[in-house]
């Protein structure tokens, strides 16, 4: 449901590793310049995360996505880019109609999310 390249891995790992954190999260939510956006943050323990987040594990460490976020986030896959001007997570998201400069804030393609809606709704028949 969601891809890591092997540079999110290992940068995942080492975040939670020299963090001493179980988990980066992912989320979305309303805002931003384009519509939407992607919430980053850590959970300390597997135990603050809601029962049913998706965890990718990457090495010592797990991204963990928020349950309500997955269906904005499906087919995703995540890197992890490093440039003369800094170093971030970048998301390949097939729900993304369109995004802003700063790779933040994204526009969610509305029939795209309904079709995937439709796939989540007969898998979990």
């Amino acid at each position: 449901m969601i891809t890591l390249t092997d540079a999110a891995k290992t940068q995942l790992d080492k975040l939670c590793t020299d963090n001493s954190v179980y988990a980066v999260t992912l989320g979305m939510k309303g805002g931003g310049c384009a519509g939407f956006e992607y919430d980053w943050d850590t959970a300390t323990e597997r135990s603050d995360l809601e029962d049913d987040a998706l965890i990718v594990e990457a090495g010592n460490g797990n991204l963990a996505v928020e349950t309500m976020s997955l269906l904005y986030l499906a087919g995703s896959t995540i890197d992890y880019k490093t440039s003369i001007i800094g170093s971030q997570f970048e998301i390949d998201n097939p729900m993304s109609k369109s995004s802003c400069g700063c790779g933040v804030s994204i526009n969610i393609d509305m029939d795209k999310l309904a079709e995937q809606e439709q796939i989540l709704a007969t898998e979990l028949k």
